[in-house]
């Protein structure tokens, strides 16, 4: 049983950078893989960033590489999505999610969810 709750979004301009958190409770394994998904309207719900919760490592979508970074915080049971140089492009709704079976791109593989924080970028 795991559950995540995201906060951080916020209404920003083009340029502007946000942190998004994740806090998660219940038990996380090392194997598990922690991700950032996002969900615009109309649109499919879409990976942007993943972290392996053991050995840390990352895994972003292209459009988002160079520009958002993600982290956590094994002992507080966080994980962080820096974004920087924000663009319209990238208003959504932000997603933590949480895969014990390892990595994947996949929402539908993912068993634990969050409640999503909205992040908008205007010009």
């Amino acid at each position: 049983q795991v559950q995540l709750v995201e906060s951080g979004g916020g209404l920003v301009q083009t340029g502007a950078s946000l942190t998004l958190s994740c806090a998660a409770s219940g038990r996380i394994f090392s194997s598990t893989f922690m991700a950032w998904f996002r969900q615009a309207p109309g649109k499919e719900r879409e990976f942007v960033a993943g972290i392996r919760w053991g050995v840390g490592n990352t895994y972003y979508a292209d459009s988002v590489k160079g520009r958002f970074t993600i982290s956590r915080d094994s002992g507080k049971n966080m994980v962080y999505l820096q974004m920087n140089n924000l663009k319209v492009e990238d208003t959504a709704v932000y997603y933590c999610g949480a895969d014990r079976g390892g990595y994947s791109r996949l929402h539908s593989s993912y068993e634990y969810w969050g409640q999503g924080t909205q992040v908008t970028v205007s010009s």
